[in-house]
């Protein structure tokens, strides 16, 4: 089975072309859904979260304390790349049992739809890339309009991915700049599997 990663930066379309695949009749394996519900539902990842960042890294109803570990981690590379390094295993491993039962369905193809895929290690599990880009102004406008975070909320988050925003060789790139129509980007990647 080919695994293929759809990765971008914050902003830049990732879901968009996620969901084309899906309505396209494949799987797709979404790391920030999976990686929130990990560490709420999983007690191992739990416990080292809280040992990490404190008991105030979950609400008093169970639920992950967003709020507070973006404001911490967002500004703290140190911070961040703690999280990521507690949060990433359990993801991958995660992904490697999805990826196996699909395998076993009989599946030919998968994707992973990550914004971290060279931070996360995930880049060691995929047989391609589908790198999805967009303008900087765009992407700060989408995440605006949908989260509420300021301009410069954004921007940190951007500069925190940046090493994940560059193209590498062999990728497969996907513009999603608001002019460019990317089903047909997409069909023909799928072309090209």
């Amino acid at each position: 089975m080919k695994l293929i990663a759809i990765t971008g930066g914050i902003g830049s379309g990732k879901s968009v072309v996620a969901s084309i695949v899906k309505v396209m009749g494949h799987q797709v394996y979404d790391c920030d859904s999976r990686a929130k519900a990990l560490m709420t539902d999983d007690d191992a990842l739990r416990k080292q979260l809280v040992e990490a960042f404190g008991p105030e890294t979950y609400l008093a109803d169970g639920r992950l304390n967003r709020e507070h570990l973006s404001k911490i981690a967002f500004t703290d590379k140190s911070v961040l790349t703690r999280l990521n390094s507690i949060v990433h295993p359990a993801t991958a491993n995660d992904i490697k049992r999805w990826a196996g039962e699909l395998e076993k369905g009989g599946a030919s193809v998968a994707f992973i739809e990550t914004a971290l895929l060279r931070t996360s290690g995930l880049n060691n599990l995929v047989d391609g890339v589908w790198h999805v880009t967009a303008p900087a102004e765009v992407r700060v406008k989408r995440v605006m309009s949908r989260s509420g975070l300021t301009a410069q909320q954004v921007q940190e988050r951007i500069a925190a991915q940046q090493n994940e925003d560059r193209v590498d060789e062999g990728e497969s790139v996907i513009i999603n700049d608001d002019i460019a129509a990317v089903l047909p980007q997409v069909i023909q990647l799928f072309k090209e599997l």
